[in-house]
């Protein structure tokens, strides 16, 4: 079992600033995660604006325009601060918000702070430009860039006592968050090929003629794009249903907040699969009022229950 402590502790007028400077990056870059995250009580809420504030320095230095050695240094300087946090290193006084407000979080909950090391791996596998013949490959970086994120928020979830397989709990996590990762990858293919990048797998591509890569509104001349897209969603879908197993062994809130994040993701990639070509075309998103129903379907307790019943069924 993993207990996240429940009440805060005593946080200094300097460490509710951190929070409130964290709180307005979250708010202002992650729109789905901030969604998901609002339904938290407010010191679970501030944790995780904290570690979003702490990954979004990583991707930013990892997608910016500073040449490939000044990244690799900026990233291990990054690491470097999240070595002060583990080792309690940083005051409420200091000049960074993000790392006092990281800092406060990973005292008041039992964060695996090492997720945030795998999140920098990832990125300086960007940087180097990696690229992955086999889904077994560009699992691994999933793991790195989103599973880890998982694992991270079910630090500050925790789960419920007496929850059955919680000690599956990190797991489950962790599949969720590569759901999310490739769910992030099908509807960005466009963009990244525009940055030089490629993250499907080489023989994925191969096998539906979609090797020349995505520079254009249309797929490759002959090949099968929808059939790719149409792939690797059902991959996708198999990744969500393992890892909603999750739900039933958080609190009510906690749940709300994963059944809304990853809500929103799936219904993204149910759009992704009903019209393939419109990740060529531009950024695949959900409106508002969408958003705003799967928050109130995961406050209610919906998916959670839907998912307990499967499981129910799948043991008689």
């Amino acid at each position: 079992m993993i207990r996240a402590v429940e009440s805060e502790q005593h946080a200094s007028a300097p460490v509710l600033a951190a929070y409130s400077y964290c709180e307005a990056v979250t708010g202002r870059q992650a729109r789905n995660f901030a969604y998901g995250i609002r339904l938290l009580p407010a010191p679970k809420r501030r944790a995780m604006s904290a570690l979003y504030a702490f990954s979004r320095r990583v991707d930013d230095i990892g997608d910016g325009a500073l040449a490939d050695d000044v990244k690799a240094a900026r990233l291990q300087d990054t690491r470097a601060l999240l070595g002060r946090v583990r080792e309690g290193a940083v005051e409420d006084d200091d000049t960074d918000p993000v790392a006092v407000a990281l800092a406060h979080a990973a005292r008041t909950f039992p964060i695996p702070l090492g997720g945030l090391d795998e999140l920098i791996d990832g990125v300086l596998a960007d940087v180097r430009g990696e690229t992955y013949e086999t889904w077994d490959d560009l699992k691994v970086y999933c793991r790195c860039v989103a599973g880890a994120i998982g694992r991270l928020s079910l630090g500050v979830f925790g789960t419920e006592p007496g929850a059955r397989g919680a000690e599956r709990a990190p797991e489950y996590a962790d599949t969720l968050g590569l759901a999310l990762q490739l769910t992030n990858i099908l509807r960005d293919v466009r963009e990244d090929a525009e940055g030089g990048r490629t993250y499907l797998p080489a023989d994925d591509l191969a096998k539906f003629g979609c090797s020349a890569g995505f520079q254009g509104p249309r797929p490759p001349e002959g090949s099968d794009f929808a059939g790719l897209v149409h792939f690797e969603v059902r991959r996708a879908r198999a990744l969500f249903a393992e890892g909603y197993q999750l739900l039933p062994m958080l609190d009510r809130r906690s749940g709300a907040c994963v059944a809304a994040m990853a809500g929103i993701y799936r219904r993204l990639l149910d759009r992704i699969a009903r019209e393939p070509e419109a990740v060529l075309r531009g950024r695949v998103s959900l409106p508002g009022r969408e958003k705003a129903y799967v928050a109130v379907r995961g406050l209610s307790g919906l998916d959670t229950r839907h998912v307990t019943r499967q499981t129910v069924r799948r043991r008689a």
